[in-house]
């Protein structure tokens, strides 16, 4: 079995799982908030909703489930489609441009989306 540096875990099977386990929490989260949204909140009612330890705690695992999710996909497309194979010998460093890239704009929004929720 080969092992990338750049992969999210350590194996197919574990990355599959953080997909799935991902999706699963950020749907949740969506009909959850669809809920919200489907009573009309006022701004009162939003903050105090977005205020409790709860809901910060929810919007932390999707904000992270997001993170996870993008990763793995984004991870994907980029090991299948930007290769060696396809490319020739300039994909490699394409290929890590973009993945770095991809792993910064995670880390502003993660850590952006943490800072709004519990700053």
């Amino acid at each position: 079995m080969r092992n990338s540096a750049t992969s999210f875990s350590r194996s197919g099977l574990s990355d599959w799982l953080v997909q799935r386990v991902s999706a699963v929490i950020l749907g949740i989260y969506t009909v959850l908030m669809v809920v919200v949204w489907s009573g009309h909140p006022t701004y009162v009612s939003w903050h105090a909703l977005m205020s409790s330890t709860g809901m910060r705690i929810a919007t932390l695992l999707a904000l992270l489930s997001l993170a996870g999710h993008a990763w793995v996909g984004i991870w994907t497309v980029l090991t299948d489609y930007v290769t060696v194979r396809h490319m020739g010998a300039k994909a490699v460093p394409v290929r890590i441009f973009l993945e770095v890239l991809t792993v910064l704009a995670l880390f502003v929004y993660l850590v952006w989306g943490i800072q709004i929720m519990w700053g």
